[in-house]
């Protein structure tokens, strides 16, 4: 099963944003790691005090990014903060919104 981690600055907020506003399921807690699950993809989001965080020295908000497909982009960004406008290429279109610690989450509707 794909699993991604995200450094995230307020873990409860990460975890109510995944799940209410992206239909992730919450797995299990871990001290400052919290999974949740959406279509075969664990996301573990790593809060304040995570070792990951204090051994890496990275902070939330880097570049690389989860991609979710869904069935109609509008409504599933709807309310979201977007970090650019709807894009469309071949084999679809797609838009990328801000998880509360800044963390990229690309939507994709394919054709």
């Amino acid at each position: 099963m794909p699993t991604v981690r995200y450094l995230v600055d307020d873990l409860d907020a990460a975890v109510d944003w995944y799940v209410d506003r992206l239909g992730f399921s919450e797995r299990e807690t871990w001290g400052p790691v919290t999974i949740v699950h959406r279509d075969g993809l664990d996301l573990w989001l790593s809060g304040p005090g995570s070792s990951a965080l204090k051994q890496s020295g990275a902070a939330p908000g880097g570049s690389s990014r989860v991609v979710l497909r869904v069935d109609d982009l509008e409504a599933a960004a709807s309310g979201l903060q977007a970090r650019g406008d709807v894009v469309g290429g071949g084999a679809g279109r797609w838009l990328i919104v801000e998880d509360p610690s800044g963390n990229p989450v690309e939507l994709f509707e394919a054709r």
